[in-house]
């Protein structure tokens, strides 16, 4: 900007005799935007014009009822240029322009850019975290597999849906504005698991909770907000709670995949005393009717800067060319020491609005009986030291029946709100163990129909179809959801659907490990003989494709669960061509492996043969569900998940430095206790808790930083896949099924000290052999477990696993001497009362 140019403009008093002055700002290249300040409050139109020469004026923003203050214009032009500001009133207008500034392109390269320029220059408070430099978090508010989903944030704001605008409560108290930097805010669950989340504000004149749910069918769906407000004070006190409509949404501007997160442009708004309409469509409805209700443009100042004033004069219904309207609706109160006064509302998720008038208490009552009864078909009962672990299993089942749409699993419903088969097959895994077959049914119907003609499997499927990018792992997840499923539901009729899909994935995996089957690979790199082909499944090969073991442990789970289908269905002679094939890419596999640690010099099982790189999270893989922990070179496989372990310590200890880890690691939960370190998985639970964002809400994001307020991109929050992780690990603690001698393993990581007193109580844990029930509890110095009836018992047995300081003692099942062996107490009968002395 030209120096003389800017003093001209400023302190500049202008008495507006005619329709139109101006004043040139001058010379000015790679702008962004303006920042007028006012020294004397006004209501005017004014124009900014531009011109390459100084000469041929274009107008490039129009402000219509100027702020009266100070004025943010978002200007995107980087070219040199000539600004003049264009004054337009009627005869008389004094105008006290105390200050003009040019901002650089940066200032407004993008909206959310904009709006984060104007944040910064504005109380804090005034704006939602995400836009203040801070990171926010939120979770997921849903039905179980609607189409559309909203957002709750950890400050009260709600997300009307994907990509939409959001509602902010604030309160005036005092005459002041309370805005979510001045209280303390908690987060909370309905019953410390149901998805029905909270957010409660302290302040020390009074409460605010906040609750938001969603009820109604996949076609109409709504999610409904509840407002309570209490003073907490001895006086009675006088207070206004405002609920801004504005602009944005919970989603922050730091999230970029798939879903841009920040700004959600409103054009048009109306707000009426009991509904709202955006951009010409009734988005919100209000229970309790409004006391007040405006709309304003961002010229005029958004919503938030007019909440205190309640005399100022503002209209219901705007224009907003900038896409910046927003509104808000006041509730006055006078509350006496104690009292509480309620407001609600409904947003439209799906379809419209239902007739009749909704009961808000009534609904949530309805909707939080809903969700016991669909999380209550998995019942665990376990000491208070393992509440948290359970109710965040709840959580997360919830979470992957919301995060789906339809029949379509998804890891998320922002930026992953795609179906990939990977986390599909693991969804679905979890989803069969908790009671819910007929989801992963569903999903799997949905999901196999999108097979390419050849047989192979695509990785993901969204709304545009099948996606063609090779994903080596993409066929066995398949074959392992087929034969899932069927060993769950015992449901020939899916099984004998599902035949030309095995095939076909069969045949495609067949011909991926031949065209590595190669003399070319034998004498040059032998790593790679007969492996699946290079492939970016595994993301952190996603810059290059890679020869990754997690595709060839799900290959191989692939081909044996394609020999149990063809067994299951009597196609023997498939059978036995399947097992072949699966035999001999199990020893390719094998060697590979050996290969590959000779020639990386290492002592633990590498991620991909070319790298020989550490990855014990993709590692976990080989154990469950690939089945493999039996066969594996037990040093190595020991070797991998003991430098995970000491790498852990040094994270938590503080001894490391990092920076960020994807909580795919709950993984190695399960791992842990399938090789029987039951103290190393409760500790590494503890870790993985203190990072749950925010942990009232039971739940993790795809990334957890080392530094959680610095905005980051965080993926879904909550992520269904990560949920899925957590859900599987969490009950292999209680029971899973082993695969090398077919056996079910139960307690192998139930800590000892909850078995003391009451003990755990297993009921519904849905297995490959049926629903399993059990209690198991220690005291006066002995250990009980009864076995329930509704198992079959597995060709291996049940096999008991206690902590060592419990097991080995004198054991009697149903009163009959029985003897322990190496991996546990074994039992082949249901139903059975098993007593062990202790002392």
């Amino acid at each position: 900007m030209d120096a003389d140019a800017a003093s001209a403009w400023r302190g500049t008093f202008v008495d507006a005799t005619s329709p139109a002055l101006t004043l040139d700002l001058g010379r000015v290249r790679d702008f962004g935007g303006l920042i007028l300040q006012w020294s004397e409050a006004f209501a005017s139109d004014y124009a900014i014009a531009l011109s390459n020469d100084a000469h041929h004026w274009r107008e490039i923003r129009r402000v219509r009822g100027g702020n009266g203050g100070r004025d943010w214009i978002a200007l995107p032009e980087s070219e040199a240029r000539y600004l003049r500001l264009v004054l337009s009133g009627a005869p008389g207008t004094r105008y006290a322009l105390a200050d003009a500034t040019v901002e650089p392109l940066a200032f407004a390269a993008t909206p959310n850019d904009f709006i984060k320029s104007v944040a910064e220059d504005a109380p804090r408070g005034w704006y939602p975290r995400g836009f203040a430099g801070e990171q926010p978090y939120w979770t997921i508010v849903g039905i179980d597999g609607g189409d559309e989903q909203g957002l709750i944030g950890e400050d009260g704001a709600i997300e009307s849906a994907r990509g939409g605008f959001s509602i902010e409560p604030f309160v005036v108290s005092d005459g002041k504005l309370v805005t979510w930097a001045d209280v303390k805010a908690s987060q909370s669950l309905q019953d410390g698991y149901l998805p029905i989340p909270g957010v409660r504000w302290t302040h020390p004149d009074f409460d605010l909770a906040i609750t938001a749910f969603a009820q109604g069918s996949r076609a109409q769906s709504q999610m409904v907000a509840r407002y309570v407000l209490t003073n907490t004070g001895t006086q009675p006190r006088d207070c206004t709670l405002a609920l801004a409509l504005r602009p944005m949404q919970v989603n922050p501007p730091s999230q970029f995949l798939n879903t841009a997160g920040g700004i959600s442009a409103i054009h048009a708004l109306a707000m009426g005393l009991d509904d709202a309409l955006v951009d010409g469509r009734a988005r919100v409805r209000l229970i309790v009717v409004a006391g007040s209700a405006f709309a304003a443009s961002f010229d005029a100042g958004m919503a938030v800067e007019h909440l205190v004033d309640a005399n100022a004069s503002l209209p219901s219904r705007v224009d907003d060319a900038t896409g910046m309207a927003s509104g808000a609706w006041r509730y006055p109160m006078h509350l006496a020491p104690g009292e509480s006064r309620e407001v609600s509302l409904v947003m439209s998720l799906t379809g419209d609005f239902p007739q009749e008038r909704i009961d808000a208490s009534a609904a949530q009552e309805r909707v939080a009986s809903q969700w016991r009864e669909t999380l209550g078909k998995l019942d665990l009962r376990v000491p208070e030291q393992g509440r948290h672990l359970v109710d965040t299993l709840r959580t997360a089942t919830a979470q992957m029946l919301i995060s789906r749409k339809g029949p379509r699993l998804q890891p998320g419903t922002r930026s992953y709100a795609r179906a990939w088969i990977r986390d599909g097959a693991m969804i679905s895994e979890a989803l069969l163990r908790t009671g819910h077959a007929d989801v992963a049914g569903q999903f799997l119907r949905w999901y196999a129909p999108y097979q390419f003609d050849n047989g192979k499997v695509p990785c993901c499927v969204d709304d545009r179809g099948s996606d063609p990018v090779p994903e080596n792992d993409s066929q066995g997840e398949l074959l392992f959801t087929i034969a899932e499923v069927y060993r769950y539901t015992r449901d020939r009729k899916l099984l004998e659907v599902m035949w030309p899909h095995v095939l076909g994935a069969v045949a495609y995996m067949d011909a991926l490990r031949a065209s590595e089957r190669n003399e070319t690979n034998r004498t040059s790199n032998p790593a790679f003989f007969g492996l699946m082909p290079a492939s970016i499944s595994h993301e952190g090969y996603s810059a290059k494709p890679m020869h990754s073991y997690w595709d060839d442990f799900w290959a191989l789970r692939g081909y044996d669960d394609a020999v149990r289908i063809a067994q299951w269905l009597g196609h023997d002679d498939e059978a036995k061509r399947f097992a072949a094939a699966r035999d001999q890419f199990r020893d390719d596999l094998h060697a590979s492996i050996a290969v590959a640690t000779n020639r990386h010099g290492i002592d633990f099982i590498p991620g991909s043969a070319e790298l020989g790189d550490f990855d014990a999270t993709s590692t976990t893989i080989a154990l469950a569900p690939g089945g493999e922990q039996g066969r594996l070179p037990q040093a190595l496989l020991e070797n991998t998940f003991e430098r995970y372990w000491r790498g852990f310590v040094a994270r938590r200890d503080g001894t490391r430095t990092w920076k960020d880890y994807t909580p795919y690691e709950l993984r190695t939960i399960g791992a842990f206790v399938r090789l029987g370190w039951r103290d190393r998985a409760q500790e590494a639970l503890d870790f993985f808790f203190a990072d749950q964002q925010p942990r009232g809400w039971n739940q993790w994001a795809e990334v957890v930083s080392h530094t959680p307020r610095k905005p980051f991109f965080v993926g879904d929050l909550p992520h269904a896949w990560v949920a899925s992780d957590y859900v599987r690990s969490v009950l292999d603690m209680f029971a899973y099924a082993r695969d090398r001698d077919d056996a079910l393993v139960i307690a192998a990581g139930i800590p000892a000290d909850w078995l003391e007193g009451e003990g755990v109580t297993v009921a519904g844990l849905r297995t490959p052999y049926g629903s399993l029930g059990y209690t198991l509890r220690a005291g006066n110095g002995r250990v009980r477990l009864r076995l329930m009836p509704g198992t079959d018992v597995p060709p291996g047995g049940i096999v008991l696993q206690l902590p060592a300081a419990l097991a080995g003692g004198k054991a009697r099942i149903d009163g009959v001497a029985s003897s322990w062996r190496d991996d546990g107490l074994h039992i082949d009968h249901l139903p059975a009362d098993v007593v062990i002395q202790t002392r």
